[in-house]
């Protein structure tokens, strides 16, 4: 052994022992970026329901109304542009020209991908491609679907949804789009089935859509089980305490699972409460995530 690589080898042995010692300098876990706040289209529900506002000017007013730069379109506001090319081309124009980023189309209504019967779980992935297409066309990373909600026995829905996300993956593959479940309805929202169907599955291009308000049992732990998933979440929200805190769920649990899981893609804004000003409640749901965020992230940077 020469001069050079005895000292090497004498470094690496003193700072071991430094460490196991529990002396000296401890090693440094590089601080986790904050997640980013988008908006889901879903919060104005009621609001484009009435005409006072279209898709089409949906970022802008997600840049405008809250200076949010991220948004996430619900199929339903447009179920029958999905192959219009006008259409999306204006939405994705209109998206750019404000800086606002599309990230996923939720979609609704177009079959359960989890279908016992072979041709209605055909015909549900097909009906599903032409939003893969327009998710594609606004520069989007996902499409959001729904698995289980048909009825179907739940051992037998869990190995028809492997094989229907596997499929539509397949598809989608090609326009680079992602395939994530909501634990949205029926099945989905045991956290446990819909964790084993991804565990099965076992595909980077097909992940989790955490939503808080859709669990069946505890939600802390469903939220846990889904999160290695995660490729984004849904911040849902009902109404407020006095001093800002979400009145059902205890948001500062949640987003901690969140940091310890070390995700850091968006977290969607999904105000779904009963006070008519839909404004008012996304703009409550903003704040508490806001304060959320600078309180646990600033903490991860000074660790």
């Amino acid at each position: 052994m020469n001069r050079r690589h005895f000292l090497q080898l004498a470094a690496c042995l003193t700072a071991s022992a430094t460490l196991l010692s529990g002396g000296g300098c401890s090693p440094v876990r590089p601080a986790l970026k904050a997640p980013a706040i988008s908006l889901a289209q879903w919060s104005l529900h009621r609001t484009l329901r009435a005409g006072k506002l279209t898709t089409l000017d949906f970022p802008a007013a997600s840049r405008d109304w809250f200076g949010l730069e991220a948004v996430e379109y619900v199929n339903q506001f447009f179920a029958d542009k999905a192959a219009d090319k006008h259409f999306l081309n204006q939405l994705k124009m209109r998206a750019d020209d404000v800086g606002v980023k599309s990230l996923l189309i939720m979609i609704d209504g177009e079959g359960d991908l989890a279908a016992t019967d072979v041709l209605a779980q055909q015909q549900a992935i097909e009906n599903h491609y032409p939003w893969v297409e327009a998710a594609h066309a606004l520069g989007c990373h996902s499409i959001r679907v729904s698995i289980g909600d048909s009825g179907t026995e739940k051992g037998a829905a869990l190995q028809s949804a492997v094989t229907g996300l596997n499929r539509l993956a397949d598809f989608a593959k090609d326009y680079a789009i992602q395939i994530i479940v909501e634990n949205h309805m029926g099945h989905s929202m045991d956290a446990a089935w819909l964790a084993a169907i991804l565990n099965r599955v076992g595909r980077s291009d097909v992940g989790s859509l955490p939503d808080f308000g859709n669990f069946k049992g505890d939600l802390y732990q469903g939220t846990e089980l889904l999160l290695p998933f995660a490729k984004g979440i849904s911040a849902k929200t009902f109404a407020f305490n006095e001093d800002g805190t979400e009145s059902s769920m205890d948001y500062l649990r949640l987003m901690q699972s969140i940091q310890q899981a070390g995700y850091q893609g968006y977290i969607g804004i999904e105000y779904e409460g009963e006070q008519p000003d839909e404004v008012a409640g996304i703009r409550q749901s903003q704040q508490l995530l806001q304060r959320t965020i600078a309180k646990l992230w600033s903490a991860d940077a000074l660790a």
